[in-house]
């Protein structure tokens, strides 16, 4: 009797390749429409209290950085949801 394994795995391969493009197709992943990230609010006493810490570090931290890249993310997020 003659094997047929060799017929199998090329359906099998065949099936698998299939089921990857498949997935590949069906979800775009460049942007997701309408999911904005929500922007927390903060009282002025929070404001103010941040304000003062932030004064008392050194220019040079990295925390500075930080905190600049954060808020163009919040100005983002502001637009986003407009």
């Amino acid at each position: 009797m003659k094997s047929n394994a060799e017929c199998w795995m090329r359906l099998v391969g065949l099936v698998i390749g299939m089921s990857l493009l498949a997935a590949c197709a069906t979800v775009s992943s460049e942007s997701v429409l309408g999911v904005c990230p929500p922007v927390v609010e903060y009282s002025q006493a929070e404001q103010a209290q941040a304000a003062d810490e932030i004064a008392s570090l050194s220019q040079n931290t990295v925390i500075i950085g930080w905190l600049n890249d954060y808020s163009v993310m919040r100005d983002q997020a502001r637009i986003c949801v407009r």
